[in-house]
């Protein structure tokens, strides 16, 4: 559809960025405030009416006047996700001179949806979490309960999806109705687009999820944002967290892990204009510093406190120009209007949500909900304004984040580890991904490379920092504990000995912050405990080696992942050892795990213990009822979408074909053998919980193959990329 002109009216500062991000391509402009008409020089404007606050009048007042700035033009409404500010009032005001509305409220990327026209995360109604601690009201118990009074109408999942939409929205409208849109999909979203368009004048509301499809529905000319005249180099970065989600104390603490200087402000002391500025001056020293409110904070208070906040920062960058990264959309605009910003233009996306702009004094800014992003966000978003260039996220993440230094561990030196370790390194992907330096015996990668017939340089290095990494090079911390004559594909309780200690100089190696991650080759257990050392596998023996009590195995393959709840240990000892509380952290573990993989809403799996999940107590002795119902019940009310407890077959074939991203396994084989006939080819083994990282190969050590040069390479370069990827963030899978 092309345009003359698109308004996007938002709630607040962060909503109206988001908004924007779907159009960064285009000729764009984000406007703090209603701006005047010869300040409206962009096709698309996106506007900031900072009315989440205000009493309903005044919101209705703002959109009002709005409308009035741009006659003619198309105009789109964006609310918040959760349904919180002057929905009802300003909706109305849009509706009031006798123009068609359409809602759809729905965010489905970040696990938000509307099924029977209730707004559900993670699958429970919004109106059951406990989202909405930090406001004065009750969450409404549906999307017709935040419009009110203004006529609204469900569109069910069925119509939306069927072929008569646009005429069910078209009969609506000439009823003088409004219609709500179930969806639990973008390309639900995507129906509602486009079947309105053959509304006249019509207006659409809904969340960035609908900015983004009414986007990709609009046909705009390319634009490139001006930016090369700025000087980035050298500026420090100014973190302030303004939002009271508990979110986001997991993602402070997480940038605090990375180093970087946390000032505490007092509540009641910025109310009263009594904070000292100068310990925020000391941690800018260092280049990043991140600011919080401590102390408590009344739903009353909130605005005095986000004043007392802005006027802080607007002290520290009269004497300092810091870029900034502002969570909270209040809190951002407040902080903007007191340093006298009016205008930003959007420059990129750098996650769901959170975009980085430019002021027009060349100051950069990123505007994050404070409700969004996994728990190493914020030190993203940091390490992004690090970076001296705005092109794009990718060039901030490779200017910003070195490649992750990955210690990769021999493992048996009479399997197979040495035959993958070598091709995997010499990679073009891996070396791409990662600088990797294997822990073992230099001798032997050197006859692993002769057998697959490779010309390589093993390169000997003292410590870490020796190590050079360049094409046909593979560094190795040289233990030499192997003898010259070491039988392939032969037990030997040498070799167990041999991979105990890679495995402990690596895991020292990762404490001391030397590398970033241990990747593991495989190790063979009865050779281990052959040495004197009885630990079932590599999991038990790492988290002994870090002092960790308790931690999961997960199981990665492009098809599926698997996190156990038990592991090595007989079935009877297992139904009897799983309990709610061990479920539900596994559960999490398997959960935070994926978020930092970059998927934002895993949806999760849960399974049952008996055949068919017990079937209503027909099999075994309500186990799933005592052992595992608890844990889900409990998690979905945080938010976390776990399913279950399903039958293991039925669970497995659901994610096979991609229902689910992970599935929870209730014990060892249950676990194991889907992954095996799925992809063991590209399986991984992920231990979460530990404070290391730690991937390997999902496979054994192949004595039956080892020295013959026959094989696969492929799990231990899969592996190296998920240590790479869960290695970009400094804090760990815990």
């Amino acid at each position: 559809m092309g345009i003359d002109s698109l308004v996007i009216l938002a709630d607040d500062l962060s909503g109206a960025a988001e908004s924007a991000a779907g159009f960064l391509a285009s000729d764009v402009s984000l406007g703090l405030g209603v701006p005047s008409p010869n300040e409206v020089t962009s096709r698309i404007t996106v506007v900031d009416l900072h009315t989440r606050k205000l009493d309903r009048a005044d919101a209705a007042r703002a959109v009002e006047d709005s409308l009035a700035c741009f006659p003619g033009a198309r105009v789109v409404k964006k609310i918040d996700s959760l349904l919180r500010g002057n929905i009802e009032a300003e909706v109305g005001a849009l509706a009031a001179d006798g123009s068609a509305v359409v809602v759809v409220a729905a965010f489905p990327a970040i696990g938000r949806t509307v099924v029977d026209g209730v707004v559900h995360v993670q699958d429970v109604p919004l109106h059951r979490t406990a989202l909405w601690h930090a406001e004065r009201d009750s969450p409404p118990t549906s999307v017709a309960a935040a419009l009110g009074n203004i006529s609204p109408t469900g569109v069910s999942l069925e119509q939306v999806r069927g072929a008569g939409l646009a005429d069910v929205l078209s009969d609506l409208v000439a009823l003088g109705r409004v219609p709500v849109c179930d969806a639990e999909t973008d390309a639900d979203i995507d129906a509602v687009v486009a079947a309105s368009q053959s509304i006249t004048g019509v207006r659409l509301v809904g969340t960035a999820a609908l900015m983004a499809s009414v986007a990709r529905a609009t046909s705009v000319s390319a634009h490139t944002h001006p930016t090369a005249d700025h000087d980035f180099a050298g500026r420090s970065v100014l973190v302030v967290v303004g939002t009271a989600d508990l979110v986001a104390v997991e993602q402070v603490r997480a940038l605090e892990n990375a180093g970087v200087p946390h000032v505490h402000l007092d509540a009641r002391a910025l109310v009263a204009g009594t904070i000292d500025v100068e310990p925020i001056f000391d941690a800018l020293d260092s280049g990043t510093a991140i600011v919080t409110v401590s102390g408590p904070v009344t739903p009353a208070d909130s605005a005095a406190v986000v004043a007392g906040l802005a006027q802080l920062v607007a002290w520290v960058e009269r004497d300092r120009k810091s870029d900034l990264v502002l969570t909270g959309g209040e809190t951002a605009r407040t902080v903007l209007d007191r340093l006298g910003v009016r205008r930003l233009t959007p420059v990129c996306e750098i996650e769901t949500g959170a975009v980085l702009s430019l002021t027009p004094a060349g100051r950069r800014v990123i505007t994050r909900p404070g409700s969004f992003g996994g728990v190493d966000s914020l030190r993203v978003l940091a390490d992004s304004l690090r970076s001296s260039s705005t092109d794009s996220k990718e060039s901030f993440m490779s200017e910003s984040t070195p490649l992750p230094l990955v210690a990769v561990t021999m493992g048996d030196g009479a399997g197979v580890g040495p035959e993958v370790i070598v091709p995997a390194l010499l990679d073009a992907k891996t070396i791409s991904w990662c600088r990797p330096v294997v822990i073992g015996d230099a001798k032997r990668l050197l006859s692993a490379a002769e057998v697959l017939g490779l010309d390589v340089d093993i390169a000997v290095v003292e410590t870490i920092a020796d190590a050079e990494f360049t094409p046909g090079r593979i560094n190795v911390i040289d233990l030499d504990l192997l003898p010259d004559d070491l039988a392939w594909g032969e037990l030997s309780a040498i070799a167990g000995d041999a991979a105990y200690q890679y495995i402990r100089v690596a895991s020292e190696l990762a404490v001391r912050g030397e590398v970033q991650a241990i990747c593991t080759a495989p190790l063979n257990k009865e050779a281990l405990h052959a040495a004197g050392h009885i630990y079932p596998g590599h999991t038990e023996l790492l988290a002994h080696l870090t002092g960790t009590e308790e931690v999961s195995m997960m199981l990665s393959t492009p098809k599926l992942k698997v996190i156990h709840v038990t592991t090595h240990i007989g079935l009877l000892d297992a139904v009897a050892k799983i309990e709610p509380g061990l479920v539900e952290r596994t559960i999490r573990r398997g959960y935070e795990a994926l978020v930092r993989t970059g998927n934002a809403s895993p949806k999760i799996g849960v399974c049952g213990i008996n055949p068919h999940a017990g079937e209503n107590g027909l099999f075994g002795y309500g186990e799933e009822d005592l052992k595992i119902v608890p844990a889900v019940e409990k998690l979905k009310v945080d938010g976390i979408d776990a399913v279950g407890p399903l039958p293991a077959d039925t669970a497995f074939f659901l994610a096979g074909r991609g229902d689910y991203d992970l599935i929870v396994a209730m014990y060892h084989d249950q676990g194991h053998g889907p992954v095996k006939v799925l992809g063991i080819e590209a399986g991984v083994n992920i231990t979460v919980g530990l404070p290391v990282i730690r991937t390997s190969v999902d496979h054994g050590t192949a004595f039956d193959i080892a020295g013959k040069g026959i094989a696969e390479a492929g799990s231990m370069v899969e592996a190296l990329r998920q240590a790479a990827e869960l290695a970009t963030s400094t804090t760990v899978l815990k």
